[in-house]
């Protein structure tokens, strides 16, 4: 437990992503709070969640820490946790500190705070998502293990795609929202993100309240479940391959057993409008509107322009949406009809940070599409990393519903939360992401699981093979970490991976720096003749842009969803690491004219 936590901390040293922080404590204080939990344990005590890491959105109480909901001016000290985070820590989690996120919890990209835009894990010129960002990224990092975010319209779950990790949204009223600086009071949830399903689920278990339960939701999906699925011809906003690739998630659910129908998605699609673009945005208002009044210079502009004109709303226009809102859940729920979930998209594109500076409240706009009507219509939803990223929806209090289907998405036991279809794999060079090998994980189906290092037992060398590539040996002395991503292929990928492997190439077991091991290569002792250590740099990424005339690999165009566009390539010295989002331009963003002045805004 206690190596769990220097881990954390030693992969937190290296500034991998600072900002994705806004407070953390200090690593003395949370290995106290280990030898604690292993005392508890040592006395009998059951917790299931011994020694998991847990990362807080700093909208969120913890007791001891600085609320700041992500403005400085608005901090206070709370005396008590949320009771989402208190019942988790009663669990055995070990709190590391708070996480940034777009101010008031208001957008759906991460770059709206004064403590700096949270960059892609695997693309640092993309955005993270947000409003969530910092918590979805020290989860894709492997920092920490679980990480609560909040999710009034999506901002548990679109940058739980954009990171690749599983987001949990609950049925709004499980999870109890005390201690959360509200957004949209009647509407805000407590989210969980996790690099598992299975670890999502026991958090959210852990901090639910009892459900009611009735036909209409029930404790599990049926052994071949109706999954709604629409016309691509619906689907606004997504690129060809985007299409192509939400369209083979839907085949592959069938294939796993699930029974699919056709639905209409215009009554879904015109509620998602009624959040940010009518009454309801004054709840947003009562929220924090009064502090932003009497603090504007101390506000994101862009919140500031979003919030402060909702004080204008006349009250029959709240009365007027909420009405419509009711038809609309009407009609969307005769769509529904017999189905057990909606699978869609969990966001239409994914955009550049330089593409939301130019346009910050239009590109913010065309992220929850397919995310804002669900608190409003009362549903579940389930956001995994499937394709570029897709979201299982499941009636209100059906929440274990929509993660059974998920977990029929990720080729997953429901009830094992164990895989059936994917094997992990660590790769290190030509395979990584944007690199020129990478198609050979893509093609079969392998997808993107977490970036990753090896323990520091290990040293790389450049071998003289075409295309380039690295070979990782493990040594008794002088070893060190070396970078790398670890991904997902079916069992009959990862055996055709070792007939076919050339010489000196080998798969053997690599060990990685949270001390748990996987599949990885290895290169036998007979290939570092000739091949220069370039462990030095730390990667192999790292060390390409080191070269004088270096152009780091691109995806290979066998990769359609891996493909970084020219435009969209990023000047980091990082190469643009090709997310299964990269290929896809922001969508065209909307009119942003709203009567009253409410601007169209999404979280």
């Amino acid at each position: 437990m206690k190596d769990r936590v220097r881990a954390a901390y030693a992969r937190l040293a290296r500034e991998e992503r600072p900002e994705a922080w806004i407070t953390l404590r200090p690593e003395v204080d949370v290995l106290a709070d280990a030898a604690v939990v292993e005392a508890r344990l040592a006395a009998g005590e059951d917790l299931p969640l011994a020694g998991k890491l847990l990362a807080v959105k700093d909208n969120i109480d913890v007791a001891g820490l600085p609320t700041t909901a992500g403005c400085p001016a608005y901090a206070y000290q709370p005396d008590r946790s949320a009771s989402a985070v208190q019942r988790l820590v009663d669990a055995g989690a070990l709190v590391l500190g708070k996480t940034n996120l777009d101010q008031f919890a208001t957008g759906l990209v991460g770059t709206r705070s004064p403590y700096g835009a949270v960059r892609d894990v695997r693309d640092p010129a993309r955005v993270s998502g947000g409003s969530s960002s910092g918590s979805a990224v020290v989860v894709a990092l492997g920092i920490a293990d679980l990480a609560l975010g909040t999710d009034t319209a999506g901002s548990g779950r679109v940058p739980a795609a954009f990171q690749g990790i599983v987001g949990m949204k609950p049925t709004p009223g499980l999870v109890p929202v005390d201690g959360v600086v509200p957004a949209c009071r009647s509407f805000d949830c407590v989210t969980v993100f996790a690099r598992t399903l299975g670890e999502g689920r026991q958090a959210l278990a852990i901090m639910s309240d009892p459900a009611p339960h009735s036909a209409a939701s029930p404790l599990s999906a049926p052994p071949h479940p109706v999954v709604a699925v629409p016309d691509r011809s619906e689907l606004i906003g997504l690129s060809p391959d985007w299409l192509d690739a939400f369209d083979q998630v839907a085949k592959d659910l069938e294939a796993a057993g699930a029974r699919l129908r056709p639905i209409r998605l215009a009554p879904f699609l015109a509620a998602a409008k009624l959040l940010y673009n009518g009454g309801f945005v004054a709840e947003r208002y009562a929220a924090v509107g009064a502090f932003i009044d009497e603090h504007p210079d101390q506000v994101d502009p862009t919140v500031r322009a979003i919030i402060s004109p909702a004080r204008d709303i006349p009250a029959h226009v709240l009365v007027t949406d909420t009405e419509r809102l009711s038809r609309l859940r009407a009609e969307a729920m005769a769509e529904w009809g017999d189905a057990d979930a909606l699978l869609l998209p969990t966001a239409p594109s994914h955009p550049t940070i330089a593409e939301v500076a130019a346009d910050p409240i239009g590109v913010n706009a065309t992220l929850g599409t397919y995310t804002n009507f669900c608190n409003l219509f009362g549903l579940s939803a389930v956001a995994v990393p499937a394709a570029f990223g897709v979201q299982i929806i499941a009636r209100g209090f059906a929440d274990a519903v929509a993660a059974d289907v998920a977990a029929l998405v990720l080729g997953e036991d429901p009830l094992s939360g164990t895989a059936t279809r994917g094997l992990p794999l660590l790769v290190v060079g030509a395979h990584l992401t944007g690199q020129p090998l990478n198609h050979q994980l893509t093609s079969p189906g392998g997808r993107f699981v977490r970036a990753a290092r090896t323990a520091p037992r290990y040293r790389l060398h450049a071998l003289p093979t075409e295309p380039p590539k690295p070979g990782l040996v493990r040594v008794a002395t002088d070893g060190a970490a070396i970078e790398g991503e670890v991904w997902e292929l079916p069992p009959d990928a990862l055996g055709r991976f070792l007939a076919a492997l050339p010489s000196p190439m080998v798969l053997g077991r690599v060990e990685l720096e949270d001390g748990t091991s996987v599949t990885g290569f290895l290169c036998e002792g007979v290939g570092l003749v000739d091949a220069p250590d370039i462990t030095a740099h730390g990667g192999w990424r790292a060390y390409l842009s080191s070269l004088p005339s270096a152009t780091p690999g691109s995806a290979s165009a066998e990769s359609p969803f891996f493909a970084v566009p020219a435009a969209a390539s990023s000047s980091s010295a990082v190469p643009a690491a090709a997310s299964p989002s990269s290929a896809v331009p922001a969508a065209a963003s909307p009119s942003s004219a709203a009567s009253h002045s409410v601007v169209e805004e999404h979280r």
